[in-house]
């Protein structure tokens, strides 16, 4: 999530109409005129809707004090080329210019901008899942992690925030102790190209659309260079509780994605083991976003943005149980 304050900085710009004269300076990139794209969220990125006569689309972009362009041009080549091999991702749109990804000076600075294809079809939540859905959404990351298996892109690399918790949490030895006994874990598991390579990084419900019993993804934000369980691990975030097992309610669903995803490529045991490491090693990493996100209370705090602050308050501490309840079972 990008810091509150550049959030907030944006949504300031956002008119009852959701239109924003920052958005229509980066969707000109793209020859939309002004007022076309309309503000939908802002959390990894700057989301706005852009109605379209081919259907719609998402405009999608990020200040360069948050994140440069490398990154951003990294994620857009590899949607672009999972799209043309046939995988079940959307596809980027190029701007006039050509290129998939734009850097836009704006009224609030640089913005590192991509245009991409609305996903077809309707988002599930864990709660609409049956036996044949969950088998499918772990058969469809299998196959997006079959197709990521022979791209390189200049990704960054997953878990790199657990070298930063023992100075950022200096003041809290127990979450540290554990955020290192995991590090340590990882840092000793293997990284042949059977168990390692690029991942999508968030293949939550959220991020996939279902048209037909198939799931398009989106949302390539937190793509990177890492262990396919830890994909697995993340992905599955909503059917684990505080010990970084699956629930009694989600068993089965749990079950069922593991079975759907060996139906498309291996998953050792061990690495079906290593869920729990991954589980609290993600929920480590999330405080450290999380504190990046919050930075300091301002003096003028709009509303919505104190009941933010709050919930990714709550957030952090439920991360912080689960580092540690994993720490203390690896």
């Amino acid at each position: 999530m990008m810091p509150l304050i550049e959030i907030d900085r944006l949504k300031r710009t956002v008119t009852p109409a959701w239109e924003s004269p920052v958005a229509d300076q980066v969707a000109a990139a793209w020859g939309y005129p002004a007022g076309t794209a309309k503000w939908w969220r802002s959390s990894a990125a700057h989301v706005f809707v852009l109605p379209d006569p081919d259907g719609k689309r998402y405009l999608r972009f990020v200040p360069d004090a948050y994140l440069c362009a490398g990154p951003v041009a990294a994620m857009s080549s590899l949607m672009d080329r999972l799209a043309t091999e046939g995988a079940a991702v959307v596809r980027p749109v190029p701007a006039r210019a050509g290129t998939l990804t734009v850097t836009v000076p704006t009224a609030l600075g640089p913005m590192h901008a991509m245009v991409v294809e609305a996903a077809p079809g309707e988002q599930l939540d864990a709660e609409d899942l049956d036996e044949n859905r969950a088998r499918a959404w772990g058969a469809a990351l299998a196959a997006l992690h079959e197709s990521t298996a022979a791209i390189d892109a200049a990704l960054p690399e997953a878990f790199t925030e657990l070298a930063a918790i023992p100075d950022r949490f200096a003041h809290d030895p127990e979450f540290v102790k554990a955020a290192s006994r995991l590090a340590a874990r990882i840092a000793g598991l293997p990284r042949d190209s059977a168990q390692f390579g690029i991942v999508h990084g968030d293949f939550e419900l959220d991020n996939l659309a279902w048209d037909a019993g198939k799931a398009t993804a989106f949302d390539f934000d937190e793509a990177a260079h890492s262990w396919y369980a830890a994909d697995i691990a993340y992905a599955v975030r909503d059917l684990i509780g505080p010990a970084g097992l699956p629930t009694a309610e989600h068993r089965r669903s749990f079950d069922e994605f593991i079975a759907g995803y060996r139906s498309v490529r291996p998953l050792g045991d061990t690495e079906l083991a290593d869920l729990r490491l991954f589980a609290g090693a993600h929920a480590a990493c999330s405080l450290i976003r999380i504190d990046n996100a919050l930075g300091t209370v301002g003096d003028d705090e709009p509303e919505w943005m104190a009941d933010l602050r709050a919930d990714l308050t709550a957030m952090a501490r439920s991360h912080r149980e689960l580092a540690i309840t994993a720490a203390e079972a690896v």
